[in-house]
This record gives structure tokens, C-alpha cells and sequence, in this order.
């Protein structure tokens, strides 16, 4: 396990970096899906701040960003994961404004859901995001996979409009066939409030209708946890030395 969120964060700056640069070396680009949240947001600081390596060593022009999920908002509002993630990283690298691939959140949910979707195929034709960056819901839930949630039964569509009616929204979601499809995937969990979902997502028996993480598990590439030690306060032994739970390649 790790000491704390910063703890966190910069582990997994340092995993984006050398998965870019290794995704650019063999492919030519990196195409990476972002999510939301408190977390996710100290690491795109991270990742962009002037003061830090990172910034000057990713070749940023050859990435690609795209979304894991979006809330039913337009670009421009507060809850927007777009606009966290322009504030936080991408107006603070020079990546192309062609590579970044937002969600038309703006739109019906289900038109948003097919819009981005095409937005995808086209930019993925072999299916594969180099990493998917996913946080972990205190009741389990990650991108915008809620427990219960028909999403979690997908077996063709990319992304999906889905009701929440724990928050009584809409949002739109990438989908477990192209999450698991990813070269890699990179939970960032922090905090004692994510310790009991964090315990069921790993030790109980699998059920991702209740526990939606468990959909997680990539078919041919990584998947990686970095956990902090008040989220992992709750495991058998407390965590893992390097950071968290590793599986794949």
C-alpha cells in the first residue's frame, strides 16, 4: 500500500509515463481515458505541473485523451469531467486540440452515448485504449457502472447512456467490453471511505451487480490498484508493498 493520496498520485504519474512512452515508441501514440473525481485530479496536476518531471518527459503531442465516463452536463459546467481535466491538465500540456476526445455530454444522454462511440471505433480500430485511468465508488461503482446497473450486461455496445438513480441523473459510460479490452488499467482508490467497497471489490465472492469494479478484469493486459493505506485498512494483511493488487502483464 501506499502512505497517502499524493502518495497515490504520484505513483501512478510515474506508471502514465512510462506507459505513454513506451505506447509511442512501439505504436506512435498513447491514448489514454481519464476519469473524474477528487483523485484523478491531483494527478493531472501532477502530470502537468511545471515544477514536475513529467510534463517535460511524456511527448505529449502524440497523446490522445479521451473519457472513461461523463456526467449529463455540458462541457462547461462544474461537474463536468471535461472541464476538470482541461483545467487541471490539458490546458497545461501542448497536446493537439484534436487529440483530445470529449464526451458531447451536452446532448440527449443516448445521442451523447453513439456520438462517442463513433468517436471511438474511428479512433481505436483495434479496440484498445493503452490505459484506463478508474476510480472506485464508496458502494462499488466505477466509471459510471452503478450496482444494478443493465450496463454491466454489455457485451457489444462501447459506451452507454445510463440512469443513476442513487443521484436521479443520467451519465454516459464506456462499457465493460471495452474497458477489459484495454492494454492497461489503473485503479487509483484513496481514503477510509472507499475501504469497505475496496474489501467486497477484491475478497468477496464476485457479483459486479453488486460490486460493479468487479467488471473490471481485462482480457489481455494489465490491471494494476493503487491503494492508499486508509483505503486499504480493511484488507487481509493491509495492502500489498508495491502499491496494490497486480494482474496481467
Amino acid at each position: 500500500m501506499l502512505a497517502d493520496p499524493e502518495a497515490v498520485c504520484r505513483r501512478a504519474a510515474e506508471r502514465f509515463a512510462r506507459l505513454a512512452t513506451a505506447a509511442i515508441g512501439a505504436r506512435g501514440r498513447f491514448v489514454v481515458a481519464l476519469s473524474g473525481g477528487h483523485t484523478p485530479r491531483r494527478l493531472h496536476e501532477l502530470l502537468g505541473g511545471a515544477d514536475e518531471p513529467w510534463r517535460h518527459v511524456i511527448p505529449w503531442s502524440e497523446v490522445h485523451v479521451c473519457f472513461g465516463d461523463e456526467r449529463h452536463v455540458p462541457p462547461d459546467h462544474p461537474d463536468s469531467n471535461y472541464r476538470m481535466a482541461r483545467e487541471s491538465l490539458i490546458d497545461h500540456v501542448p497536446i493537439p486540440d484534436n487529440h483530445v476526445h470529449r464526451i458531447p455530454a451536452e446532448m440527449p444522454a443516448a445521442d451523447a452515448a453513439t456520438a462517442y462511440e463513433r468517436t471511438l471505433r474511428a479512433l481505436l480500430p483495434d479496440g484498445r485504449f493503452d490505459l484506463i485511468l478508474l476510480g472506485l465508488g464508496p458502494e462499488g461503482h466505477t466509471a459510471s457502472l452503478f450496482p444494478g446497473s443493465p450496463a454491466l450486461g454489455e457485451t457489444q455496445r462501447w459506451v452507454r447512456a445510463v440512469d443513476v438513480p442513487q443521484l436521479r441523473t443520467q451519465r454516459i459510460t464506456c462499457t465493460p467490453p471495452l474497458l477489459n479490452a484495454s492494454r492497461s488499467v489503473l485503479f487509483l482508490v484513496a481514503g477510509m471511505e472507499k475501504a469497505a467497497a475496496l474489501r467486497g471489490v477484491l475478497h468477496d465472492a464476485r457479483d459486479p451487480m453488486q460490486w460493479p469494479a468487479q467488471a473490471i478484469a481485462p482480457t489481455d493486459g494489465a490491471l494494476r490498484w493503487l491503494v492508499d493505506r486508509a483505503a486499504a485498512r480493511l484488507l487481509p494483511g493491509n495492502g500489498a508493498s508495491d502499491g496494490g493488487a497486480a494482474h496481467g502483464t
